[in-house]
């Protein structure tokens, strides 16, 4: 049985309800039953109330769309069944009473749906109350229909939003009766699933392989139409399309060039957002290559079936006054707040920013030359090529184990760059140079804090070449990455090397100081600090999230630091 946070389906779909009504001040609960209605009642006397609902397990349907200028209520089934008589009838009751001027039941297409909201509704009619029902039938999946007709699914959502925004505007039930009709006639859905869903406390619907898919599959876990191999995203929306709108298929959508439509991409439960945005981006082309205009694309979960790992597509053909209906405002939780305008993948870039010029400091009489630059870069990049692997080993006990290869990158990348222009010899160049090429090629928090510790660095050279000012230098790129990366000395991180030489550093502000020697004690001190962190435990970091018991080696960070000084010296 799949683990969930909920292990027994009894009192799921009550919970559900209680949570959805406890975080949102516009729903109340109907005392004694699953139902959800709006907080302010009074609001639809002498307008049509508009009433759904069905089995849960489905979230946000239907409770999500209940608010002004959508659902006045719904009626909530157990998980994948449908709600009762009594509740139904209550449901019409309250709003009757309430002043409603009729009621329209939006139902979706499935026999116990059917039964039990058809059940209440005549035993509403022998009160004396005006209610009328709407069968929504909107799946593409069956090529020959069915005695049952097509199953109502997601589509149902933009039924809500036209009955919603009709009612809202005074419109009698007669005319949202037959403009909802009109609307549910032209709309088409699809689903497609990488898994099946498992109501809590059971085993899942149905099996599917590894390297399975499967097509025109139901919300409640039903079987689909077709079995296949997974396909990658933009190739299963085709494959969507071409069955929802082939001719052959009984339940098809007739889709010609230059027809206008709203598209619902809709998770299914369980599938990444950031998959669904792949699909959903896969669908507006599909449709754009097809000569298809996308007046609105809505994108997220709007009808689901618990965590179904799929995805179903909606099309409804849509005319400007359709348009204006799915644009009105509504309070109902559910329904996406997007500025309204049609979906394109041609949606113009905003330009990149124009970065200024950069000022170039007069290198003459400063630092080092270049050749000299050259040649300590160069022992630097080979040193730490070849420990690729040795600090790979280390990282791979307590990081992701790329600790080798994100050095190794930075010194391609200081190899490629030293290739195509000799590096400046000035200092404060040289680091932002520097800084700049590892903030672009080495990747990874190391690259960030590099980057940090060089520009850093930089500002405290300007203009100055005397020895005090590469201790002053150590210090200001050691402050920049404390303040970004949180990280403190003691903490098994890279800093713990840097700190120990900068603090041997320090001695280059004593007049006479031989730099040759400070810096031989800088580099001691680095690879002792590095060896230290073997004993530490982290504070900081990937590795802080791993016991230190488990962390019997030097840190990565720190060896690589005490290794790329050496190489200076």
């Amino acid at each position: 049985v799949p683990k969930k946070l909920v292990m027994t389906v009894s009192g799921c779909a009550d919970d559900a309800l209680a949570g959805l009504v406890a975080c949102n001040p516009g729903l109340r609960l109907l005392q004694g039953h699953r139902v959800v209605l709006r907080d302010d009642l009074p609001a639809i006397r002498g307008r049509v109330a508009l009433l759904s609902g069905g089995g849960s397990g489905h979230e946000p349907a239907h409770a999500g769309y209940v608010g002004k200028g959508m659902l006045t209520g719904v009626v909530a089934g157990a998980v994948f069944a449908s709600p009762s008589v009594g509740s139904v009838l209550a449901a019409i009751r309250a709003v009757a009473q309430a002043g409603a001027a009729g009621i329209l039941l939006i139902v979706k297409n499935y026999t116990g749906d059917r039964l039990n909201f058809g059940m209440a509704l005549e035993r509403a009619r022998a009160e004396g109350t005006d209610v009328r029902m709407v069968v929504v039938g909107d799946d593409c999946a069956f090529a020959t229909p069915g005695k049952a007709g097509r199953r109502g699914i997601c589509g149902t959502v933009l039924i809500h939003k036209v009955a919603g925004a009709l009612a809202e505007a005074g419109a009698s039930l007669d005319e949202i009766e037959k403009k909802v009709m009109a609307a549910a006639k032209v709309m088409g859905t699809l689903g497609l699933s990488l898994s099946p869903c498992s109501i809590p406390g059971s085993k899942p619907s149905f099996q599917l392989a590894e390297d399975e898919m499967e097509l025109g599959l139901g919300i409640h876990g039903e079987a689909g139409v077709r079995r296949m191999k997974v396909l990658p995203a933009d190739k299963a929306v085709e494959t969507m399309l071409k069955h929802m709108t082939d001719p052959s298929n009984a339940s098809h959508l007739s889709l010609a060039p230059g027809s206008s439509v709203v598209l619902v991409v809709n998770n299914l439960g369980g599938l990444s957002c950031l998959e669904l945005g792949i699909v959903a981006g896969a669908a507006v082309r599909c449709l754009e290559n097809r000569g298809i205009r996308i007046a609105r694309a809505l994108m997220g979960s709007f009808m689901t079936a618990l965590e179904m790992a799929g995805v179903s597509l909606t099309l409804m053909l849509v005319d400007e006054e359709l348009v204006r209906l799915i644009d009105a405002k509504t309070t109902a939780m559910a329904w996406p707040n997007i500025v309204a305008g049609p979906a394109t993948t041609q949606r113009e870039e905003v330009p990149a920013p124009i970065e200024a010029p950069r000022k170039l400091q007069d290198e003459t009489g400063i630092g080092p030359g270049t050749a000299r630059v050259q040649r300590v870069l160069e022992r630097v990049c080979s040193t730490l090529l070849d420990m690729q692997d040795k600090l790979n080993e280390l990282d791979r006990g307590a990081g992701d184990g790329d600790c080798g290869h994100t050095h190794a990158r930075a010194a391609q990348a200081i190899q490629e760059w030293m290739r195509s222009r000799p590096p400046p010899a000035a200092p404060a160049q040289l680091l932002s140079a520097l800084a700049d090429v590892l903030l672009e090629q080495m990747g990874g928090s190391s690259g960030v804090l590099y980057g940090l510790f060089l520009t850093a660095a930089a500002q405290s050279l300007r203009g100055r070449s005397d020895s005090p000012a590469w201790a002053d230098a150590m210090d200001a790129g050691i402050e920049a990455m404390q303040r970004y990366g949180g990280a403190a000395p003691g903490d098994r991180t890279m800093l713990d090397s840097l700190f120990a030489a900068a603090q041997a550093l320090h001695s280059l502000r004593s007049p006479g100081a031989d730099p040759l020697q400070v810096l031989a004690a800088a580099v001691q001190s680095a690879e002792a600090a590095a060896e230290a962190t073997r004993h530490m435990e982290a504070g900081a970091g990937r590795a802080s999230y791993i016991r230190s018991s488990r962390l019997e080696q030097p840190d990565p960070g720190a060896v690589a630091v005490a290794a790329v000084l050496g190489a200076v010296l």
